[in-house]
């Protein structure tokens, strides 16, 4: 079995694409009047589950399995903190999607962090399942019936459960959000697309009225003041409409 930790508060050293989660690995040896734990690193931590056993010492009576439910019940609950983390940074990320001044690159860069620490975090999860069923399977095949720890076991597996609906319902949280950043910035791009188009519109008013009577040719006001006149008033009013128009249906 696993335990996880998400690295929030950036102890390590990480690139905006590497993953903060933490895995651990410990491994439970059960005998007949105790348990004994491998732990391939420091990582994971013992404490909590010498506390859990000193919180209900009734329960520790029951034997070996009290024992080994206290350290299976510590590393769920890690995980149930380490996937509130990632829900909390994907409500992060939908905040951010509407944020006008947020910057389109980082967000993409926290999504895929986020996408990739979940399918991690889903490889550890998802063999949690298995773990506690084949121990309430061995249980009741050794026991040959029931006893008081069926139930904490039973308990033990709905959260298991639970962790694991979670996660599932986090990855299409995070594949919509991922969805939604490419919509909202195609969105915006028609929109500077249409202001781009309107104000060259505008621009083009001015250069056509001028190339126009700039042509080396008679015209009406040719060489007096009223051809100047005539090709201002043009410019603004012509300008001046394109200008309401494009405001008035938001292309501006």
């Amino acid at each position: 079995m696993y335990g996880t930790r998400l690295d929030v508060g950036g102890s390590r050293q990480l690139g905006p694409l590497d993953s903060r989660l933490e895995v651990s690995r410990v491994s439970a040896f059960v005998m007949p009047r105790g348990i004994v734990t491998v732990r391939s690193d420091h990582d994971f931590d013992m404490d909590p589950v010498v506390e859990r056993w000193d919180d209900d010492p009734e329960l520790l009576k029951l034997g070996p399995g009290a024992l080994l439910h206290g350290l299976l019940d510590v590393v769920v609950d890690g995980h149930f903190e380490t996937v509130q983390l990632m829900d909390d940074a994907i409500e992060a990320l939908e905040d951010g999607l509407f944020d006008d001044h947020a910057v389109t690159r980082e967000i993409q860069q926290r999504t895929y962090r986020v996408r990739k620490e979940l399918v991690e975090m889903r490889r550890v999860i998802l063999p949690m399942r298995e773990v506690v069923n084949a121990v309430q399977r061995h249980r009741s095949e050794g026991n040959g019936h029931r006893s008081e720890l069926d139930g904490w076991y039973s308990d033990l597996y709905d959260h298991v459960l639970r962790v694991t609906e979670w996660t599932e319902s986090l990855r299409d949280m995070v594949t919509t959000v991922f969805e939604t950043n490419l919509s909202l910035q195609d969105a915006r791009l028609n929109t500077v697309m249409k202001k781009l188009t309107g104000w060259v519109a505008i621009i083009a008013v001015p250069t056509a009225v001028t190339g126009w009577f700039g042509q080396n040719i008679p015209y009406p006001g040719f060489a007096s003041h009223s051809g100047l006149y005539a090709s201002a008033i043009m410019i603004v009013v012509m300008a001046g409409t394109l200008y309401v128009m494009f405001k008035r249906r938001g292309w501006l």
